[in-house]
Protein backbone atom coordinates (compact mmCIF):
# COMPACT_ATOMS: atom_id res chain seq x y z
CA UNK A 1 0.00 0.00 0.00
CA UNK A 2 1.66 3.13 -1.08
CA UNK A 3 0.92 6.67 -0.60
CA UNK A 4 1.92 9.92 -0.28
CA UNK A 5 2.80 12.48 2.95
CA UNK A 6 3.05 16.12 2.82
CA UNK A 7 5.35 17.59 5.33
CA UNK A 8 5.06 21.27 6.60
CA UNK A 9 6.93 22.00 3.98
CA UNK A 10 4.57 21.27 1.16
CA UNK A 11 6.80 18.45 0.00
CA UNK A 12 5.53 14.87 -0.69
CA UNK A 13 7.21 12.00 0.91
CA UNK A 14 6.34 8.66 -0.63
CA UNK A 15 5.67 5.33 2.24
CA UNK A 16 5.23 2.29 1.35
CA UNK A 17 2.97 0.50 3.82
CA UNK A 18 3.55 -3.41 4.15
CA UNK A 19 0.81 -5.19 6.74
CA UNK A 20 -0.45 -2.36 8.29
CA UNK A 21 -2.55 -4.53 10.82
CA UNK A 22 0.75 -5.79 11.99
CA UNK A 23 1.12 -5.76 15.95
CA UNK A 24 4.72 -4.59 15.60
CA UNK A 25 5.31 -1.39 13.44
CA UNK A 26 9.33 -0.79 12.13
CA UNK A 27 9.87 2.39 10.24
CA UNK A 28 12.64 2.13 7.56
CA UNK A 29 14.72 5.13 6.75
CA UNK A 30 17.06 4.30 3.75
CA UNK A 31 20.91 5.30 2.95
CA UNK A 32 22.01 7.76 0.11
CA UNK A 33 21.64 6.92 -2.87
CA UNK A 34 18.95 4.13 -2.87
CA UNK A 35 14.75 4.07 -2.17
CA UNK A 36 13.11 1.89 0.47
CA UNK A 37 13.27 -0.79 -2.08
CA UNK A 38 16.69 -1.08 -0.46
CA UNK A 39 14.45 -3.29 1.98
CA UNK A 40 13.16 -5.87 0.10
CA UNK A 41 14.58 -8.48 2.01
CA UNK A 42 13.03 -7.87 5.20
CA UNK A 43 9.64 -6.65 3.69
CA UNK A 44 9.54 -10.18 2.15
CA UNK A 45 10.05 -11.95 6.08
CA UNK A 46 8.81 -9.64 8.49
CA UNK A 47 5.40 -9.48 8.04
CA UNK A 48 4.99 -13.11 7.96
CA UNK A 49 6.01 -12.77 11.84
CA UNK A 50 3.77 -10.12 12.21
CA UNK A 51 5.13 -7.10 11.65
CA UNK A 52 3.83 -3.67 9.62
CA UNK A 53 7.09 -2.73 7.78
CA UNK A 54 6.66 1.21 6.65
CA UNK A 55 9.33 2.16 4.21
CA UNK A 56 9.90 6.06 3.25
CA UNK A 57 11.98 7.48 0.49
CA UNK A 58 13.20 10.89 1.64
CA UNK A 59 12.97 13.63 -0.37
CA UNK A 60 15.03 13.74 -3.37
CA UNK A 61 14.91 10.01 -3.75
CA UNK A 62 12.76 7.43 -4.87
CA UNK A 63 9.10 7.90 -5.89
CA UNK A 64 9.03 11.31 -3.69
CA UNK A 65 9.18 15.15 -4.74
CA UNK A 66 12.82 16.14 -5.36
CA UNK A 67 12.62 19.52 -4.19
CA UNK A 68 15.85 21.78 -4.72
CA UNK A 69 16.25 22.67 -1.17
CA UNK A 70 15.92 20.85 2.51
CA UNK A 71 18.61 18.21 2.40
CA UNK A 72 19.86 19.13 5.58
CA UNK A 73 19.56 16.77 8.16
CA UNK A 74 17.09 18.72 10.35
CA UNK A 75 14.45 19.48 7.26
CA UNK A 76 15.07 15.44 6.96
CA UNK A 77 14.58 15.04 10.46
CA UNK A 78 11.54 17.39 10.01
CA UNK A 79 10.11 14.67 7.14
CA UNK A 80 10.42 11.66 9.52
CA UNK A 81 8.21 13.42 12.23
CA UNK A 82 5.35 14.24 9.25
CA UNK A 83 5.16 10.82 8.38
CA UNK A 84 4.94 9.73 12.06
CA UNK A 85 2.09 12.17 12.36
CA UNK A 86 0.51 11.53 9.53
CA UNK A 87 0.31 7.77 10.30
CA UNK A 88 -0.17 8.60 13.57
CA UNK A 89 2.15 5.93 14.90
CA UNK A 90 3.46 5.01 18.27
CA UNK A 91 5.83 2.65 19.93
CA UNK A 92 7.58 2.00 16.80
CA UNK A 93 11.33 1.26 15.95
CA UNK A 94 13.01 3.53 13.99
CA UNK A 95 14.94 1.95 11.86
CA UNK A 96 17.84 3.78 9.62
CA UNK A 97 20.75 2.34 7.46
CA UNK A 98 24.21 4.69 6.52
CA UNK A 99 22.71 8.30 5.74
CA UNK A 100 19.45 7.36 7.25
CA UNK A 101 20.72 5.98 10.48
CA UNK A 102 22.20 9.79 10.83
CA UNK A 103 18.89 10.97 9.66
CA UNK A 104 17.29 9.34 13.16
CA UNK A 105 19.40 10.32 15.16
CA UNK A 106 19.14 13.51 14.32
CA UNK A 107 15.01 13.17 14.49
CA UNK A 108 15.42 11.38 18.39
CA UNK A 109 17.64 14.28 19.40
CA UNK A 110 14.87 16.46 17.83
CA UNK A 111 12.10 15.46 18.73
CA UNK A 112 12.77 13.94 22.39
CA UNK A 113 12.09 9.99 20.22
CA UNK A 114 8.58 11.15 19.40
CA UNK A 115 6.55 7.94 18.90
CA UNK A 116 9.69 5.61 19.46
CA UNK A 117 10.35 3.00 21.66
CA UNK A 118 13.70 1.51 20.12
CA UNK A 119 16.23 2.83 17.77
CA UNK A 120 17.87 0.45 15.50
CA UNK A 121 21.28 1.79 13.50
CA UNK A 122 22.11 -0.19 9.99
CA UNK A 123 25.67 0.66 9.45
CA UNK A 124 24.78 4.29 10.78
CA UNK A 125 26.88 7.60 9.01
CA UNK A 126 27.06 8.46 12.21
CA UNK A 127 28.91 10.28 14.11
CA UNK A 128 30.43 11.58 11.04
CA UNK A 129 30.93 9.63 7.82
CA UNK A 130 34.17 12.07 7.13
CA UNK A 131 37.46 12.17 9.36
CA UNK A 132 37.48 15.30 11.78
CA UNK A 133 40.08 16.82 13.61
CA UNK A 134 38.80 15.47 16.84
CA UNK A 135 37.41 11.76 14.61
CA UNK A 136 40.06 10.43 12.76
CA UNK A 137 38.21 7.03 12.15
CA UNK A 138 35.67 8.39 9.01
CA UNK A 139 36.59 8.77 5.18
CA UNK A 140 38.93 11.45 4.31
CA UNK A 141 37.04 14.41 3.34
CA UNK A 142 38.41 14.50 -0.52
CA UNK A 143 36.70 11.00 -1.35
CA UNK A 144 33.37 13.09 -0.82
CA UNK A 145 34.58 15.92 -2.39
CA UNK A 146 35.45 13.28 -5.48
CA UNK A 147 31.66 11.95 -5.40
CA UNK A 148 30.39 15.12 -5.85
CA UNK A 149 32.71 16.01 -8.42
CA UNK A 150 31.81 12.80 -10.26
CA UNK A 151 28.19 13.51 -9.41
CA UNK A 152 28.53 16.75 -11.79
CA UNK A 153 30.18 15.07 -14.40
CA UNK A 154 29.53 10.97 -14.92
CA UNK A 155 26.55 10.49 -11.95
CA UNK A 156 25.95 7.13 -13.64
CA UNK A 157 29.78 6.32 -13.17
CA UNK A 158 30.12 7.30 -10.01
CA UNK A 159 27.29 5.24 -9.21
CA UNK A 160 28.88 2.52 -9.91
CA UNK A 161 31.89 2.76 -8.50
CA UNK A 162 30.21 3.22 -5.58
CA UNK A 163 28.53 0.05 -6.37
CA UNK A 164 31.62 -1.62 -5.75
CA UNK A 165 32.50 -0.46 -1.66
CA UNK A 166 28.91 -1.73 -0.72
CA UNK A 167 29.50 -5.47 -0.89
CA UNK A 168 31.80 -8.10 0.67
CA UNK A 169 29.71 -10.70 -0.83
CA UNK A 170 29.59 -11.89 -4.27
CA UNK A 171 26.62 -10.36 -6.01
CA UNK A 172 25.02 -11.32 -9.67
CA UNK A 173 25.56 -8.38 -11.99
CA UNK A 174 21.65 -8.53 -12.30
CA UNK A 175 21.61 -7.69 -8.63
CA UNK A 176 24.04 -4.69 -9.07
CA UNK A 177 22.27 -3.04 -11.72
CA UNK A 178 19.39 -3.58 -9.50
CA UNK A 179 21.02 -1.75 -6.98
CA UNK A 180 22.19 0.94 -9.66
CA UNK A 181 18.99 1.98 -11.21
CA UNK A 182 17.55 2.60 -7.49
CA UNK A 183 20.68 4.92 -7.50
CA UNK A 184 19.63 6.76 -11.05
CA UNK A 185 15.87 7.19 -9.54
CA UNK A 186 17.60 10.00 -6.95
CA UNK A 187 17.66 14.02 -7.86
CA UNK A 188 20.95 14.32 -9.11
CA UNK A 189 20.58 17.91 -6.61
CA UNK A 190 19.82 15.45 -3.93
CA UNK A 191 22.18 13.15 -4.75
CA UNK A 192 24.80 15.95 -4.26
CA UNK A 193 22.99 17.80 -1.56
CA UNK A 194 23.39 14.94 0.73
CA UNK A 195 26.91 14.15 -0.24
CA UNK A 196 27.51 18.04 1.21
CA UNK A 197 25.68 17.56 4.32
CA UNK A 198 28.21 14.51 5.52
CA UNK A 199 31.09 17.06 5.33
CA UNK A 200 28.83 20.29 7.05
CA UNK A 201 27.12 18.07 9.83
CA UNK A 202 29.09 18.00 13.20
CA UNK A 203 25.92 17.59 15.04
CA UNK A 204 25.40 13.93 15.82
CA UNK A 205 28.21 13.69 18.21
CA UNK A 206 25.99 15.71 20.92
CA UNK A 207 22.55 14.11 19.30
CA UNK A 208 23.81 10.55 20.55
CA UNK A 209 23.86 12.23 24.09
CA UNK A 210 20.11 12.67 24.32
CA UNK A 211 18.80 9.21 23.43
CA UNK A 212 17.31 7.19 26.02
CA UNK A 213 15.85 4.52 23.80
CA UNK A 214 16.78 0.99 23.63
CA UNK A 215 19.07 0.77 20.25
CA UNK A 216 20.79 -1.63 18.38
CA UNK A 217 24.08 -1.41 16.54
CA UNK A 218 24.31 -3.81 13.33
CA UNK A 219 27.54 -3.36 11.59
CA UNK A 220 29.46 -5.51 9.23
CA UNK A 221 33.09 -5.72 9.92
CA UNK A 222 33.94 -5.39 6.05
CA UNK A 223 32.21 -1.96 5.95
CA UNK A 224 34.31 0.25 3.38
CA UNK A 225 31.99 2.82 3.27
CA UNK A 226 31.26 3.15 7.38
CA UNK A 227 33.92 2.08 8.71
CA UNK A 228 33.48 -0.09 11.65
CA UNK A 229 34.98 2.36 14.19
CA UNK A 230 31.91 4.34 13.46
CA UNK A 231 29.83 1.81 15.25
CA UNK A 232 31.96 1.90 17.83
CA UNK A 233 31.87 5.44 18.56
CA UNK A 234 28.12 5.02 18.41
CA UNK A 235 27.97 2.24 21.04
CA UNK A 236 30.09 4.44 23.24
CA UNK A 237 28.06 7.85 22.52
CA UNK A 238 24.25 5.83 23.20
CA UNK A 239 23.96 5.10 26.47
CA UNK A 240 23.42 1.55 26.61
CA UNK A 241 23.18 1.05 23.08
CA UNK A 242 24.13 -2.63 22.22
CA UNK A 243 26.36 -3.27 19.21
CA UNK A 244 26.48 -6.04 16.91
CA UNK A 245 29.10 -6.55 14.64
CA UNK A 246 28.55 -8.89 11.63
CA UNK A 247 31.41 -11.02 10.03
CA UNK A 248 32.02 -11.47 6.22
CA UNK A 249 29.58 -8.55 5.53
CA UNK A 250 29.69 -4.93 4.11
CA UNK A 251 27.67 -1.73 4.02
CA UNK A 252 25.07 -2.96 2.30
CA UNK A 253 24.22 -5.46 5.19
CA UNK A 254 20.58 -6.00 4.78
CA UNK A 255 21.72 -8.17 1.79
CA UNK A 256 24.89 -9.02 2.48
CA UNK A 257 23.99 -10.72 5.32
CA UNK A 258 20.09 -10.67 5.38
CA UNK A 259 19.47 -13.63 7.28
CA UNK A 260 21.49 -12.41 10.25
CA UNK A 261 20.39 -9.22 10.01
CA UNK A 262 16.68 -10.05 10.25
CA UNK A 263 17.26 -12.09 12.91
CA UNK A 264 19.03 -9.82 14.90
CA UNK A 265 16.31 -7.06 14.21
CA UNK A 266 13.53 -9.63 15.31
CA UNK A 267 15.49 -10.87 18.35
CA UNK A 268 16.23 -6.52 19.15
CA UNK A 269 12.33 -5.52 18.73
CA UNK A 270 10.89 -8.79 20.34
Amino acid sequence: MGYYVKTASNVKIYVEDLNPEGNKTILFVHGWPGNHNLFEYQFNELPKLGYRCIGIDCRGFGLSDKPWNGYDYDTLADDIKSVIDALGLKNITLGGHSTGGAICIRYMARYNGYGVSKLALFAAAAPSLIQRSYFPYGLKKQDVLDIIQNTYHDRPNMLREFGKKIFFRYVTDAFSDWIFQLGLQAASWATIAIANSWIKEEGLFQDMKSIKVPTLILHGLDDEVCLFQLAIAQRDGISGAKLVPIEACGHFLFYDQKDIFNRELVKFTE
